[in-house]
């Protein structure tokens, strides 16, 4: 089986990148593909850019030049469920285009022709990945990342759930903005910008899809500071131990 792995930011799969054995890599438009082995599995990595058309562009270009079977979209994420802290980590179960709204032709949320508005994850995919997390917050995330890093996002003990994510092409700091998402979003656990456009790109093309998001953030008029201090100094090391427990799981 050729994996899929796929990041909005190259923070988020560079450590997998330099671990890549007989790594060879292409580019395609504006990004760069790498292929190659990662815990004895055929995978190709590459980081999308922000936002839903650069993922559902980056995601196309994985399955349809390099004919991937599974797609692991792997980031961080602000929390929209005020249980969650920074370092908690969501796995989709279902995803969702908040900012979506073909009505009064179709229902909000709902994708033209496909007649969907929630994506739901690959069951063997989404318990992989739950698996995976909860191996990284048990033990490893206490071996990989600094103390002091760790401390500095008042990271004690990472939870990991699974549920609704929400994507949309916005930097959600606004807590006006938050609320009106939980009100309008049952059960909504956090909140990116690319998830749920990979999740109806691999439904339209029949293939199987987990997505694992990191909390880096409050998604509050504090959350560009925290987002750029986990993005600089925590995410590599979740990204690393998490992607490759995983792949040891599937």
């Amino acid at each position: 089986m050729r994996i899929g792995i796929m990041g909005a930011m190259y923070e988020e799969v560079a450590p997998v990148i330099n671990d890549t054995k007989n790594r060879t890599q292409e580019n395609v438009g504006i990004r760069t593909y790498h292929s190659g082995t990662l815990c004895g599995k055929d995978v190709v990595i590459a980081f999308s850019g922000w936002g839903k058309v650069a993922s559902a562009s980056t995601v196309t270009t994985l399955l349809v030049h390099y004919g991937v079977e599974a797609v692991l979209l792997f980031g961080v994420a602000g929390a929209a469920s005020p249980d969650l802290n920074v370092g908690d980590i969501i796995v989709a179960k279902e995803l969702i285009q908040h900012d979506l709204d073909p009505s009064p032709i179709f229902p909000k949320y709902q994708v033209p022709l496909l007649g969907i508005s929630r994506f739901e994850t690959d069951t063997h995919l989404r318990s992989s990945a739950i698996t995976a997390a909860k191996k990284f917050v048990s033990s490893d995330i206490f071996n990989q990342i600094d103390r002091n890093n760790l401390a500095k996002c008042h990271i004690t003990k990472p939870v990991v759930n699974q549920g609704l994510i929400a994507s949309g092409d916005q930097f959600i700091s606004n807590p006006d903005v938050l609320a009106k998402l939980r009100s309008d979003l049952t059960g909504l656990q956090c909140i990116e910008m690319e998830g749920a456009s990979v999740a109806q790109v691999c439904c339209e093309h029949k293939v199987p899809l987990a997505v694992i998001r990191v909390i880096s953030d409050k998604a509050d008029q504090s959350a560009h500071e925290n987002f750029s201090f986990f993005v600089s100094n925590v995410i590599n090391h979740y990204s690393q131990g998490i992607i490759r427990n995983f792949l040891t799981q599937i």
